[in-house]
């Protein structure tokens, strides 16, 4: 063993192989371990067999074959050997996240909890070597001059956080290594891009965030009635989760919007959403081609579903519609669904041409019940479909005009389920009032729909 003195914590510097990204799916191939202590420097290090299929192109990568690992130990069987190895050791890795989170959560299979004290490189670079553009591996070791024995094998990539170690030591000295080593270790939880005075500034207050990535591309948008919690709790939920490792190693800045309230988040995500169209969000769609069906009896009493087009569409005004759907494809395929549900005869419905005095494709099959041929009564198939549409009904306006809904200290103006905007005082009040109509959105009515049916309800002011 190399001995020397250090005054620093014992360092565990780990990287591991695995055959993929997904702390589910995927398993660790291979760990390698350089420890450096006040006792000199120590290896560690095990091929794993994972026990699934390593995919081919992992395979090229890391040079690390079927054959390789097949006669090798699972992780259950080195789990003792590998604790003990790093019980009491800072824990030091690049995008730690990822190394930590995939042997954590083999540890957790086991019902083994793993939680040492973090040390991300990613972070440590960023934090003493500000101006480099980049602080990926390869960067790294490109402007340090790494030498590189064995890359994308894992003791040899943890061998290069050992020489970057040392670099840094010498770059800014003992006493400010140590102090940056207490900094960071203190904040493992926050991805490598993403430093402990922006997370402060964010309030614990209603409103959205905005995760941007490289060239402030939107990643993702969302609300919550306390932010700044809930922003961590993305960067916590990333080291068991696939999604949110992913977006914690993407993450490049911060932005949020304060609401006085949860309904204007809501609202407001949902805007900007549709506006930003962020990488990792469900996408949410335009209401610019909403249909919705409409009930009416025909000359022989059927009662008949026809398509209100978007242009003839007046969600809040007409009673007789049912579904509010993004485009007529939809409609049909849910009018199919309770036909199927409650043994409606699609001729009778129009997703069928009739053929006379003969039974439906859907009777024939055992899932239509007659009345295309008089089997069942034709004012109980009007019953039924009725009632089975009954329950998408889209509601009229339950107003004589504009209101508003008291949200904290905002107003959250809207008519006939459309967004006005928001207003802080009587003047803006005024003028969003009269301001005209707005653009119907669906996600908007589905919004102030449900908040007018719970805790909002008692915070209308009348406008008209």
């Amino acid at each position: 063993m190399n001995k020397q003195s250090i005054d620093y914590p014992t360092l565990a510097f780990i990287d591991i192989e695995t055959t993929g990204s997904n702390f589910d799916r995927d398993r660790i191939t291979e760990i390698g371990i350089k420890t450096l202590s006040n006792n000199g420097v120590s290896i560690w290090e095990s091929l794993i067999n994972p026990h699934v299929y390593i995919p081919q192109n992992i395979q090229r990568l890391t040079g690390i074959s079927p054959q390789m690992v097949s006669d090798k130990p699972g992780f259950e069987e080195i789990a003792r050997d590998l604790k003990a190895e790093l019980e009491g050791k800072i824990f030091v890795a690049h995008n730690a996240r990822f190394d930590y989170g995939f042997i954590k959560a083999s540890f957790k299979r086991m019902g083994v909890d793993f939680k040492p004290k973090v040390l991300c490189t990613v972070k440590l670079s960023r934090l003493l070597f500000p101006n480099q553009a980049r602080h990926n591996l390869d960067t790294i070791i490109r402007e340090h001059g790494l030498t590189v024995s064995a890359r994308h094998r894992a003791l040899g990539d943890a061998d290069l956080l050992f020489q970057f170690w040392q670099i840094c030591e010498r770059a800014v000295g003992k006493e400010r290594l140590l102090e940056a080593l207490n900094q960071l270790v203190g904040n493992a939880s926050l991805p490598p891009n993403i430093d402990q005075e922006l997370i402060d500034s964010i309030p614990d207050a209603p409103g959205c965030y905005i995760f941007y990535g490289e060239n402030r591309n939107p990643l993702y948008i969302g609300k919550s009635i306390s932010l700044r919690s809930r922003v961590m709790g993305h960067f916590q939920g990333s080291l068991m989760q696939r999604k949110e490792m992913k977006l914690s190693l993407q993450v490049r800045d911060i932005d949020w919007i304060e609401t006085s309230g949860e309904l204007g988040a809501l609202i407001l995500e949902s805007k900007l959403i549709k506006e930003r169209m962020p990488s990792m969000n469900i996408k949410l769609r335009r209401s610019r081609d909403l249909c919705a069906w409409s009930l009416n009896k025909d000359a022989n009493g059927v009662l008949k579903p026809t398509l209100v087009n978007h242009k003839d569409l007046m969600p809040g005004l007409q009673d007789n519609l049912f579904g509010l759907f993004y485009n007529k494809r939809e409609a049909n395929s849910y009018l199919k669904a309770i036909a199927k549900k409650y043994r409606l005869c699609e001729v009778l419905l129009g997703l069928e041409k009739a053929v006379d005095g003969k039974a439906c494709f859907g009777y024939q099959v055992k899932q239509c019940g007659g009345a295309c041929i008089g089997i069942m009564p034709t004012e109980m198939h009007n019953l039924q479909l009725r009632t089975a549409m009954e329950l998408y009904r889209v509601q009229v306006w339950p107003y004589k005009g504009p209101i508003a809904i008291k949200d904290n200290g905002e107003m959250i103006v809207l008519d006939k389920w459309c967004y006005l905007g928001t207003a802080i005082n009587e003047d803006e009040l005024t003028e969003l009032k009269s301001a005209g109509d707005a653009e119907f959105d669906l996600d908007i009515y589905k919004i102030v729909k449900k908040a007018l049916a719970g805790q909002y309800q008692n915070q209308v002011i009348h406008l008209s």
